[in-house]
């Protein structure tokens, strides 16, 4: 993909993994007791979108899944959407979509000729987990008034969960690579 240029491919992955990530909300949430927040498969919507078709084209895609929610269609678990969604404890995860999406396919671009499960499982901890967690957990703490630390501890026992996506995520990159690599190198367009 040209750095400059999204042509109709783009616009298709985009669309798509867009509506991957919406498709996820069809699993039904997990709401773990005392914390209230449900744990969803949506969280690897960015995930994957950044492992399979790289930094840019994932980031759109979570863009586009954040303004279709702004606009208020329910596509996130539960039914939800709407400008409330924007004022709910959760937003930070949400708008964390997006950089978690970027930094799994920047990654994945980086260590696209040496890609194997394990690395890719890495990349999506990194990207998937990491950068989520460093933007949801600081928003979590000021809308609900807790300590950055209580924000914290509350948020690790998603951790499990996520850890499990991130490895299904490394298999479904590592597989659509052998099949139909749509991101290459870092710097190099793909097929």
């Amino acid at each position: 993909m040209s750095s400059s240029r999204i042509d109709t491919r783009d616009i298709v992955l985009i669309a798509l993994f867009a509506a991957l990530t919406a498709a996820l909300s069809i699993f039904p949430p997990i709401t773990l007791p005392l914390i209230g927040v449900p744990v969803t498969a949506q969280s690897m919507g960015p995930m994957l979108a950044g492992a399979v078709i790289g930094a840019r084209r994932g980031a759109l895609a979570m863009c586009l899944v954040v303004a279709l929610v702004a606009i208020g269609l329910p596509i996130l678990s539960g039914g939800r959407g709407g400008l409330g969604v924007f004022a709910g404890p959760t937003v930070g995860f949400l708008l964390g979509w997006i950089p978690a999406a970027y930094v799994t396919g920047l990654l994945h671009e980086l260590g696209w000729k040496r890609l194997t499960a394990i690395r890719s499982f890495a990349f999506a901890v990194i990207g998937g987990i990491v950068v989520l967690y460093g933007a949801g957990v600081p928003v979590l703490a000021v809308q609900t008034g807790l300590s950055l630390k209580a924000a914290a501890l509350g948020s690790a026992p998603f951790i499990p969960g996520d850890l499990v996506k991130a490895v299904i995520t490394g298999v479904i990159a590592v597989a659509v690579k052998r099949a139909w690599p749509i991101i290459g190198t870092r710097g190099q367009a793909s097929a």
